[in-house]
Order: C-alpha cells, then sequence, then structure tokens
C-alpha cells in the first residue's frame, strides 16, 4: 500500500473541512426558507425570516450541532500525523484545483486557516524560492528580473503550453531572470498587493547582484495585484519601486469587470423576495478577490483612484472575441471577461482614463482571455516592448 503524503492528508483536511462548512450552510438555508413559509408573506418585500422556534429549530441546531462535531472530530485526528508524513510531490492537476478554490474561496480558507489556502510564494522551475537566497534555485540570475504574475483561479503552470512557456523563453531572450508569483487570488487585491510589496522588498534586497530593472508582467488579476503592490510599497517607503521600469498589463480589468458587476446586481434584485433572498448567500460566498474585480479595486478604499505610478513604462495588451471591430463587442463582451476599453485603461470619466501612451497600447480581435497568455502575435508585441533598452522616463505619468 502506498503511503499517504503530507499533502494529501492536508487537501484530505482541508476538503473535509469545506464539505462540513457547506452542510452547515446548507442547513442555514433550508432553516431560513422553512421560516419563509412558516411566515407566509407577500412575495416581494425583505424577508424577515431567521431561525426557525420550538422542536423545529432543536432540529436543526442538532444537525449544526452535530456537523461541527464530526468536523473538529476528523481535524483533530488528522492534524496530528501530517507533519509526520512525507512531503510528497504536487501534481499541475492539484495545483490547478487548489488554485480554483483559492480564487473562489480563498478569503474564507486564509480566515479559517484551512490547509487548502495558498501561500504567497515566488517560483521558478517547479521549486519555490527562498525570498531571503535566492541564489539557491536562481544560481545564473541577472541584474533584470522579470515577475510574472497569473490571473484569478490561476497559477504559474498556466503560462505554460505544450511543454514550453513563451514569457519565460522571452525573459531569458531580454536578459531578463524570470521569476513567477504564486498567490491566493480570493483575498482581497489589496491584501495581496501588500505582501505582494513585502515579498519584493525581501526579494531583490537579497538578490545575489545589484538589480539594474524590474519588470513586472501581469496577466488579468495579476495586473491588479502588481499594481498595489507598487501603491503600497511606496506607503510603506519600500526601496524596490526605484528598480521598476516597466509594468505590463495583459488582460487586466484596470476598471474593472461587468461580470461581477452583473452579480452584484443578482444579488440586489434576488434580496427583492423573501422566497429567494436565502439563496443570496450562496452567491455572496464568493471571495473577496472576485468582489474587487467589479471596479477594478487595489486599495481597501473602494471609492479611491490610484494612477499609475510615475517614472514607470506602462504597457496594455487587450482582445476581443469579435474577429472585427464591433463597439458592443468591445465594451460589453471584450475577450470574454473584460471589456475592452477596461483592459486598455479607458473610462467614460477622462479623471479616471490612465494616461498610456498609444504606443503603448495594443489590441487584437478574435481572441479570447486565456488566449492571451499563448498567442505568439502576443509576445511578438511583448518583445518589442520589452526589448527596448534605456533609463525610464522621469515625470512621466507611465
Amino acid at each position: 500500500m502506498q503511503t499517504p503524503t503530507r499533502n494529501q492528508v492536508s487537501d484530505f483536511r482541508g476538503a473535509a473541512r469545506l464539505a462540513f462548512e457547506a452542510t452547515v450552510g446548507i442547513t442555514d438555508l433550508v432553516e431560513k426558507m422553512h421560516r419563509t413559509i412558516q411566515l407566509t408573506p407577500l412575495p416581494l418585500g425583505r424577508s424577515r425570516a431567521g431561525a426557525t422556534r420550538g422542536i423545529t429549530g432543536l432540529v436543526y441546531r442538532s444537525v449544526r450541532g452535530t456537523t461541527r462535531l464530526i468536523s473538529r472530530g476528523v481535524d483533530a485526528g488528522l492534524s496530528p500525523f501530517t507533519a509526520l508524513l512525507p512531503e510528497g510531490e504536487s501534481t499541475r492537476r492539484r495545483d490547478a484545483l487548489v488554485s480554483i478554490v483559492n480564487g473562489v474561496y480563498g478569503d474564507h480558507l486564509e480566515r479559517t486557516e484551512n490547509p487548502l489556502a495558498i501561500e504567497m510564494q515566488l517560483r521558478r522551475g517547479g521549486a519555490r524560492i527562498d525570498p531571503t537566497s535566492p541564489a539557491a534555485v536562481l544560481p545564473e540570475s541577472t541584474g533584470r528580473v522579470m515577475l510574472i504574475a497569473h490571473g484569478l483561479c490561476l497559477n504559474e503552470s498556466h503560462w505554460v503550453r505544450e511543454g514550453a512557456s513563451p514569457i519565460e523563453e522571452l525573459a531569458v531572450t531580454l536578459g531578463y531572470t524570470p521569476v513567477y508569483l504564486r498567490y491566493n487570488a480570493g483575498r482581497a487585491i489589496a491584501d495581496n498587493g501588500r505582501s505582494l510589496a513585502t515579498l519584493l522588498e525581501t526579494l531583490l534586497g537579497n538578490w545575489p547582484r545589484p538589480v539594474t530593472e524590474l519588470a513586472i508582467v501581469g496577466h488579468s488579476m495579476g495586473g491588479l495585484v502588481a499594481r498595489s503592490a507598487v501603491h503600497h510599497a511606496k506607503l510603506a517607503g519600500h526601496g524596490w519601486p526605484a528598480a521598476l521600469r516597466r509594468l505590463v498589463f495583459i488582460g487586466t480589468p484596470l476598471h474593472g469587470s461587468p461580470l461581477e458587476r452583473g452579480g452584484h446586481r443578482l444579488d440586489y434584485v434576488m434580496e427583492l423576495s423573501p422566497y429567494v433572498a436565502p439563496f443570496t448567500r450562496i452567491g455572496k460566498a464568493r471571495s473577496a478577490g472576485i468582489m474587487d474585480l467589479r471596479h477594478g479595486d487595489i486599495t481597501d478604499d473602494e471609492q479611491a483612484f490610484i494612477p499609475l505610478p510615475e517614472d514607470v513604462d506602462c504597457y496594455t495588451l487587450a482582445a476581443t472575441l469579435g474577429s472585427k471591430r464591433n463597439l458592443v463587442s468591445e465594451r460589453l463582451v471584450g475577450d470574454g471577461l473584460v471589456p475592452l476599453d477596461s483592459a486598455l485603461g479607458r473610462h467614460k470619466d477622462p479623471a479616471r482614463t490612465f494616461a498610456i501612451p498609444d504606443g503603448h497600447q495594443w489590441a487584437s480581435h478574435g481572441m479570447g482571455h486565456m488566449e492571451l497568455l499563448h498567442r505568439p502575435e502576443v509576445y511578438a508585441q511583448l518583445g518589442k516592448w520589452l526589448g527596448r533598452r534605456g533609463a525610464r522616463r522621469r515625470g512621466a505619468n507611465c
């Protein structure tokens, strides 16, 4: 019989804990529906349903109590043995599943200390990089660093296709040392930004040679996390932003995504009926990271408009699913997740439009959100931009 690994047992503990929590959540939902029917309210109006009473309430409380008791028993029974087991190797399938769970429920996983919660880390070649001694994994590092950040529900393996990573090949060709970021995409973007700012301060402070240039390439949410990191690094007085020369946003919802805004409106509509309102709890269970995509928030203040960092060359790559220019497709559909204007930093309010020069913008038709990770024309354009040498411009907005 094959010996179980630490990863396998931790995954089982995390999945079991989520399953028990889901059981409690469903019990709460059923009880609220039960109470709603008892009150026989009008089909419209705010729900007044709470906990049921009497024997019925006792049954629901017993189900919740028993479920929580079993959950604690399973977790306590497995926890002492986890540290004694061999680490075990992860697989691409396992990493993909964990990344999806983190994207959807990551803030909850972190808050409940679930073993499935991803800890922010730097990686290269399947190995984790210790930011206090990066030379152990990157002995051939150069003075030019490229940080590569994935999007929602993804991880660094999604930059790889058919065994090759175009972004890594491009980075090495241009003289950069590529470093991948893996993070819990369900956390609030501002929280991930603060964590990344601290991580980069440690990494570049311990880089084996002087860092002459830092470039950050972010796909989708990864671009927002990068923006947040720069903002919070400057607030904290970190030194690494001085080395930042280029920020590249690939399909990044700089002004948010209509899909999340649609989800928010659906929650509001559902709450108009007391019979449907209990089900909004399921929709609202989506993570803080997803909710931040509503308007592309990168700080705790949702109303704040944070301009792109000064003295940094910023670039945006976008796409639309339509095969030719179509205003409806560009504004509503975009690449399937992000509208064209949002990806290019445009806004109907000129004061909120990012000052990105036309030469730093690129858009393609007939391309989806995930295709931006692999299409050769994307990397041809990146090569033109990132291959330029020279000092960053002073006094510019981007």
